[in-house]
């Protein structure tokens, strides 16, 4: 290798950007996913209340069912 073949290799070589413009990216993509699962996690909030009136008429009609034997396992 000649010299003038080196300093081109290693000009070449040194010009890389910014690396961390190219991989921002990466953080926004993964920001958006968390967010969605945020969203998706807090649509199931208070979903036990939403039908407490059905909850409490079933536990009303069945309360003879149930049966208290040992330590309930």
């Amino acid at each position: 290798m000649t010299i003038a073949t080196i300093v081109a290799l290693a000009a070449e070589t040194e010009h890389h950007g910014n690396v961390a413009l190219e991989t921002v990216w990466y953080g926004i993509v993964a920001i958006c996913v968390f967010g969605a699962l945020a969203v998706v996690t807090l649509s199931y909030r208070n979903v036990a209340n939403r039908h407490s009136h059905k909850a409490e008429a079933y536990a009303r009609a069945h309360a003879n069912d149930v049966q208290h034997v040992g330590h309930g396992h």
